[in-house]
């Protein structure tokens, strides 16, 4: 985990992004010593078959319609887990790097976590399932049904420990 800036002010919204070229899932909250709530989740979606340089454009495009919409003071994003298909990795990375472009042009601080650090912070379990993270999510910020989809869920649990982190911080005086 990374941390660019230090966010000591609180209340704040923060959003949290789950990266990806296909589906990019964001999730916002509002947090403070009471607790967190939900303002917004969703999805930005690219087609397969679009030239990667114009999958990239709508990425940024969207990342900066969310964050003048919604205005958030902070920012948490995964950071790039290497599994076994590369490619995806680097197209992963092209993802993230246009939305950490996006976030540092906004002035937005940003922490980056690795799925571990948001499974420990969301679940108490940093080897949690997809279920069990879901359902985290769902009592953490006391919602009906479990945000859908998958990579949306996973953005929320990004902001949750986004705001984790930079609470316990906050509080401590600890550096990230």
């Amino acid at each position: 985990m990374k941390q660019t800036l230090h966010p000591s002010s609180f209340p704040m919204r923060v959003l949290g992004i789950d990266p990806g070229t296909a589906t990019l899932g964001y999730g916002m909250i509002d947090a403070d010593e009471d607790g967190m709530r939900l303002v917004t989740y969703g999805v930005i979606r690219t087609k397969a078959k679009t030239p990667m340089q114009e999958r990239l454009l709508a990425i940024y495009v969207g990342i900066r319609d969310l964050l003048a919409t919604f205005e958030p003071e902070s920012a948490g994003i995964e950071e790039l887990f290497f599994g076994r298909n590369v490619t995806t990795a680097i197209t992963v990375g092209q993802a993230r790097g246009v939305v950490l472009l996006a976030l540092a042009q906004a002035g937005i601080p940003v922490g980056e976590y690795s799925p571990p650090k948001i499974k420990e912070s969301v679940a108490g379990y940093g080897n949690a399932d997809k279920n069990q993270m879901q359902l985290m999510v769902r009592n953490l910020l006391d919602l009906e049904e479990t945000p859908r989809p998958d990579d949306a869920a996973d953005g929320l649990a990004v902001a949750i420990t986004h705001y984790n982190y930079s609470r316990f911080a906050d509080l401590t005086g600890a550096a990230w």
